[in-house]
């Protein structure tokens, strides 16, 4: 069991990923509206909702799970916090947005998405990392749909996909805003990178850059923000 801020838990089902630095800095990246509706885009036993809902008792988070089992942990995890009035899961399919919501329903979204690319050589890669069901495109698409117009959209991924992300934004009116860049040592290769997208936001991006660990190995005053340490 994981122990969050706050103290809420996290259990994780057996076989799953362990709580990781992608859903942590992103949680920390992520900055919120006042008493904001949350879209959780493929959003596991719950980590972010639960992270989120740590680091703001006003917000509301809904999560989109295609996975029963990890649905099923999210709404253990949700009942163990006694969170049922502020974090839903659902089990469905991220592309499946426009069916489940009206448009424009979220201030919000966020989302970790699947780093591999689907097909059959990555059969053997849990689903939750494949883009079999959750695209780049997708998430832009169901973003887009969901998003109130000046909403924002917050996704962790890796540094070699970041044109692809941009470019797959612009037909949704998405604008990359906020771009933060994460190496995990200083001097190191950036491992991560956390974007948000505003809809129908103006041209215009921020980048800011940052490390976990130092030269040394020692975590960095970033590192204990986002640990809360």
């Amino acid at each position: 069991m994981e122990h969050l801020p706050n103290g809420l838990t996290l259990e994780l089902p057996q076989g799953s990923f362990p709580l990781s630095t992608d859903s942590m800095v992103l949680a920390h990246f992520t900055s919120l509206p006042r008493n904001a509706k949350v879209l959780d885009l493929g959003a596991g036993a719950g980590t972010l909702g639960l992270l989120l809902c740590a680091k703001d008792p006003n917000c509301q988070v809904t999560g989109l799970e295609i996975t029963p089992e990890a649905h099923e942990a999210a709404l253990d995890n949700i009942a163990r916090n006694g969170l049922a009035a502020r974090l839903i899961s659902i089990c469905s399919d991220v592309r499946r947005v426009p069916s489940e919501f009206a448009p424009g329903s979220f201030h919000c979204c966020i989302s970790n998405p699947p780093y591999f690319s689907g097909g059959p050589a990555s059969q053997a890669t849990p689903l939750a990392r494949r883009e079999d069901c959750c695209t780049p495109q997708d998430l832009m698409k169901s973003a887009a749909w969901a998003l109130r117009y000046g909403g924002d959209f917050c996704l962790v991924h890796k540094p070699e996909k970041l044109a692809q992300l941009i470019a797959c934004a612009a037909p949704y009116k998405l604008e990359a805003k906020r771009l933060s860049l994460i190496r995990h040592k200083e001097g190191g290769p950036i491992t991560l990178i956390l974007l948000q997208l505003r809809k129908g936001g103006k041209p215009g991006l921020i980048m800011e850059e940052h490390c976990l660990f130092d030269t040394h190995g020692n975590p960095t005053d970033y590192y204990r923000e986002v640990y809360h340490i």
